[in-house]
């Protein structure tokens, strides 16, 4: 009997999957096996993975620890019993995850993703306020949920015009595009938080629920805004009243390398955050920490059927103490430091690389047409599948669709750093002499 091809994978998935549900590459593959930072595809081809299944492998494949947490709570037959019951399990991820949070009297509430993270936190500010009003920053992405939608700023993922809530979008995020780009950190953070105290004043009632943000924009292309930002706009907001949600679904978990999460680049303390993706390394969870007094604010009942299930939460707690000990947050830092600076100096030697940002194993390249800031997504597409070819798993996003992003697992050894720049060396210097023609 022949075996499967992805071409005959690929024709199954057309036939019963939405249309609108992206893969990536012309020719799509499947994942068959994996270990340490490397998968291996159906077909036998073996690829070092620069994007962790957008950034939920956090620590990589066949993880001895993570596997092992899981078993162990197989063997006792009990995968599930919501949240009508205790999960010994859960309270103890929550209780780690709450010493971890840096929120004051946190409390924690865990979901089955970043989506559904967001949408918690979205209705516990806006019942805590009352208000259905929420800020956003432009170029943002936080989930593909009727509430998350709406506080998208990017309008590639924005699917829907329809919303619950009456969202106003403040400049920050994605410094590359401003009109502010060309100010020093101090006075960018100046206008921008200028910028806010406007839109409070003139597109909202002033009974404003919440700012959400995230630290680094994932899905907008790894946008990092200056540090110090959001603590400037934190003042703004208190004469208000208005919440600080930040949204660490892609920032969490010490990827940035400088911090365990995005937010405390900015020297400040956020009223909610919201997790998902890293933490279970492969599992469904995410959640929501918040000061008690919000997380206590709903007056009707809740449950979650699946959110911090007994299997899903025994391999997070796993997967986070395995960060832990091993300090990715240090390796995050090292390895990001060396794939920056070897980025940069693309950035100086190749017309189509515009911009190279991000922190820690959180980078992304912004292609452009050479010699101007034109947004060139045909360059990014050409990358994906030249750096595939060559055996490197990236990511692509950004505004529009022109930013290579790069998320390895924190694991990530010096010798796959070094892999992965040649390949990156080597397909950008392609691409760059194709679009210089």
């Amino acid at each position: 009997m022949r075996a499967m091809t992805h071409d005959d994978l690929l024709a199954r998935h057309r036939a019963v999957m939405p249309s609108w549900l992206s893969l990536y590459y012309d020719e799509p593959i499947e994942f068959a096996a994996g270990k340490g930072r490397h998968v291996t595809d159906a077909e036998g081809r073996s690829y070092l993975d620069f994007f962790g299944g957008i950034l939920t492998n956090a620590i990589g494949y066949d993880v001895a620890e993570v596997s092992d947490a899981i078993r162990l709570q197989v063997g006792t037959g009990v995968l599930h019993s919501s949240t009508l019951y205790l999960i010994r399990e859960q309270v103890a991820l929550a209780e780690r995850i709450a010493e971890l949070s840096g929120i004051p009297d946190a409390k924690v509430f865990f979901t089955n993703s970043g989506t559904e993270a967001n949408e918690a936190a979205l209705l516990l500010a806006t019942q805590a306020r009352r208000s259905n009003q929420v800020l956003a920053l432009r170029n943002s992405y936080h989930g593909r949920a009727f509430a998350t939608v709406g506080v998208t700023g990017n309008r590639g993922w924005s699917a829907s015009s329809l919303s619950p809530l009456n969202v106003s979008y403040v400049h920050g995020g994605y410094r590359y595009r401003s009109p502010f780009r060309e100010l020093s950190d101090e006075d960018y953070i100046r206008a921008c938080t200028d910028d806010l105290r406007e839109i409070i004043e003139t597109t909202t009632a002033g009974d404003v629920a919440c700012l959400i943000a995230e630290p680094i924009q994932g899905v907008g292309g790894f946008a990092t805004p200056p540090d110090g930002l959001f603590a400037a706009f934190a003042e703004v907001l208190d004469e208000y009243g208005i919440l600080l949600v930040s949204d660490e679904v892609q920032t969490g978990w010490g990827r940035t390398g400088e911090h365990f999460w995005g937010y405390q680049a900015h020297d400040v303390t956020t009223d909610a955050l919201t997790f998902a993706k890293g933490l279970g390394n492969g599992l469904a969870i995410g959640g929501v920490v918040a000061r008690a007094e919000l997380m206590d604010c709903l007056t009707a009942n809740s449950i979650s059927t699946f959110g911090g299930n007994p299997l899903a939460t025994a391999g997070a707690r796993a997967t986070l103490e395995y960060v832990l000990d091993h300090d990715l947050q240090a390796n995050a830092a090292r390895q990001g430091a060396r794939l920056h600076a070897g980025l940069g100096e693309l950035r100086d030697t190749l017309g189509i690389v515009g911009d190279v940002r991000g922190k820690g194993l959180m980078l992304g390249i912004e292609l452009v047409a050479p010699g101007t800031t034109d947004p060139l997504p045909a360059a990014a597409t050409a990358v994906l599948e030249a750096t595939k070819t060559a055996g490197l798993l990236v990511g692509k996003g950004g505004l529009y669709g022109n930013v290579i992003r790069l998320a390895p697992p924190m694991t990530l050894t010096d010798g796959e750093t070094e892999d992965g720049l040649a390949v990156l060396r080597s397909v950008l210097t392609d691409v760059n002499q194709e679009f210089t023609r």
